[in-house]
């Protein structure tokens, strides 16, 4: 039965939404900073109109006087006043610099919080959404990749917010009050300064394409350098032990050589970008200097006039090249915050309207169960078996046999579509189950046991918070651990490398298998989890299992005889089917394929261990 498209009701939200959403903790912070930056910018514009009124007010004696600056005249004493204190207007510049320096100060001290606000916010938001996706999300994405967003991706959208979002209100301030004070001097002058912002904010509209593109499969390559790195450093032991280290260097150089082509790639493009806006920037300013001086010379303009319009323009020069700026910057970050939302795109596991939370101690039965991994064949066909409570089901089959992931759908690692048959446990379907609930009672040790770089006290009590060591050697004594790790010069406090290389593959599973053993489960299952451990080991791992936890369902998968022959039932599964059921004196003379394997094992004598 070939695997049909489940529809989510996840709603995807837009770039814009998604950014909405990460703002909710900062929003004020940076509307504040706003604030500040407009102040900030009323400073900025002070002075020139305190050097223009001195010039041509004071010290000229010029008659034209803005009502406002008049104003301000009027309330420090007078024209002839000032005239005779120079020293006011002195200190008028004075203060208004000092409000500056505030202003900016107060600016960057709020965007400063907001940002780290934001990029906390960020972060916490796309580790607790990843922890959240479903086991078939990360089977589909690269580590490194992932990785790659929740850092690179995230720096360049909160340097985006930061820098450059929030600047387009300063910059807009900016050019409205610039223009305010430049107009009422001169119209002609004002009017040839702006004529270059057409140009600027085009080309920039041109350049934003490429730069997106550009940046995109930088981005994208930096996530494959990045997963190449991180699967060398994690493999470290399989690279040394078959010699490969010249291969993989020579792989991780290659993707380096292609990911730094494209940055010189990107940035002969950003040169490019900044190269004419520095012309056309530097046109600009010329044309303002030299029709400045000759509407100057032919009194149309004023020194003091003149002077301001040139502060005036300098600073209308810088926001009409940073707006191009922003629209770069714009490419950069609609590709990072694209990749972040395809995390926070990507639909959680969600249990059903009413999941209950039944016991767990009751029949498991697997009826009619088909199913394919996305974009595969059938993997499973119509498998049906029973597996009583508190007994133990031994399952043997050849590699890719669907072993393992019969146990991934147990344990709803994978959703079993509704078409393709159903599990329960105790009468009730684990698709009716809370996922949290289903979880807590299988313990679970896989194939390919995983630990942290942690002591090993810390790797086998981690699924408690409130666990003691009495409880930890508890369970390690049924793992065959305990005497192994008192032998270690730090016990319990021995600190295992990652991923656990500092210890031997038998020693990995026992700790493994006891972490699984502090929980106690009603359901347990070892998936292959006895393959690193010598005969006697397992063994004595068996027999404890039926001393200490003989009224759990016990769940063994593995390839060898011995490990399976205690079950109460064993099933042999080939291509995805169940062909042998029964007992292990049942099959090891029922002509089958398990008779085959317990011969070549055995030598056709049995040596099951107690």
């Amino acid at each position: 039965m070939a695997k049909k498209e489940t529809t989510s009701k996840h709603k995807k939200s837009s770039n814009a939404r998604v950014l909405a959403f990460f703002l909710r903790s900062s929003a004020l912070t940076f509307i504040f900073s706003v604030i500040a930056a407009a102040a900030m910018t009323f400073a900025e514009m002070i002075s020139p109109q305190i050097i223009r009124v001195t010039i041509d007010n004071v010290i000229g004696g010029e008659k034209k006087i803005s009502p406002a600056s008049a104003f301000v005249v009027e309330k420090l004493g007078g024209i002839k006043h000032i005239a005779n204190n120079l020293w006011i207007a002195a200190l008028a510049v004075v203060v208004a610099a000092v409000l500056q320096v505030i202003t900016i100060y107060v600016y960057r001290i709020l965007n400063a919080k907001a940002s780290e606000r934001l990029i906390k916010t960020m972060r916490d938001d796309l580790y607790g959404h990843i922890a959240r996706l479903p086991f078939s999300w990360h089977a589909k994405n690269q580590t490194g990749d992932i990785i790659q967003r929740c850092t690179s991706d995230i720096e360049t959208t909160r340097r985006f917010v930061s820098e450059q979002l929030s600047s387009v209100f300063r910059i807009l301030l900016l050019l409205i009050m610039s223009l305010a004070f430049m107009f009422p001097m001169n119209t002609a002058l004002t009017l040839i300064a702006i004529a270059p912002m057409p140009i600027i904010l085009a080309y920039s509209l041109v350049f934003h394409k490429n730069i997106g593109s550009g940046f995109e499969k930088c981005d994208e390559n930096e996530g494959k350098l990045s997963a190449i790195a991180q699967e060398n450093l994690t493999g470290v032991r399989v690279v040394r032990a078959f010699g490969r280290e010249e291969y993989e260097r020579e792989k991780f150089n290659s993707q380096n050589k292609y990911y730094t082509s494209l940055w010189v790639k990107l940035a002969k493009v950003m040169s490019r970008f900044w190269s004419i806006s520095d012309i056309i920037s530097g046109l600009q300013i010329m044309l303002v200097v030299v029709f400045g001086a000759v509407f100057c010379i032919r009194d149309g303009l004023t020194r003091g006039e003149y002077i301001a319009f040139i502060s005036y323009n300098t600073m209308l020069v810088w926001p009409v090249r940073q707006l191009g700026r922003v629209i770069s910057e714009m490419s950069k970050a609609g590709v990072s915050m694209n990749r972040v939302s395809y995390i926070m795109n990507s639909p959680v596991e969600e249990d059903k309207a009413g999941a209950c939370e039944p016991a767990l101690d009751g029949d498991i039965v697997f009826d009619n169960v088909s199913f394919a991994y996305e974009n595969c064949p059938e993997i499973l066909h119509n498998v049906s078996f029973e597996i009583k409570a508190g007994t133990t089901l031994g399952i043997i089959g050849g590699t890719g046999s669907g072993k393992s992931t019969l146990m991934l759908l147990l344990d709803r690692l994978y959703d079993l579509p509704e078409e393709n048959g159903r599990i329960t446990i105790g009468g009730v379907d684990i698709r009716d189950m809370k996922a949290e609930h289903l979880r807590s009672g299988i313990g679970m040790v896989l194939q390919e046991p995983f630990l942290f770089s942690r002591t090993i006290k810390d790797n086998i009590g981690i699924t408690k918070e409130d666990i003691t060591l009495s409880e930890i050697r508890e369970a390690a004594q049924a793992a065959c651990l305990d005497d192994t790790v008192q032998n270690f010069t730090k016990g319990y406090d021995t600190f295992v490398g990652e991923r656990g290389v500092t210890l031997s593959g038998g020693q990995k599973q026992r700790a493994a298998i006891a972490r699984m053993l502090t929980q106690n489960t009603p359901i347990m299952i070892f998936d292959d989890s006895l393959s690193a451990v010598d005969t006697e080991t397992d063994a004595k791992i068996r027999r404890a299992l039926e001393e200490r936890f003989g009224t759990a369902t016990i769940i063994i998968i593995s390839h060898r005889i011995t490990t399976l022959s205690k079950a109460d039932k064993i099933i042999v599964l080939d291509k995805g089917k169940i062909i042998e059921q029964g007992t292990h004196d049942q099959l090891k003379s029922a002509g089958g394929i398990y008779e085959k394997i317990y011969d070549i094992q055995s030598g056709g004598i049995e040596e099951v261990g107690a």
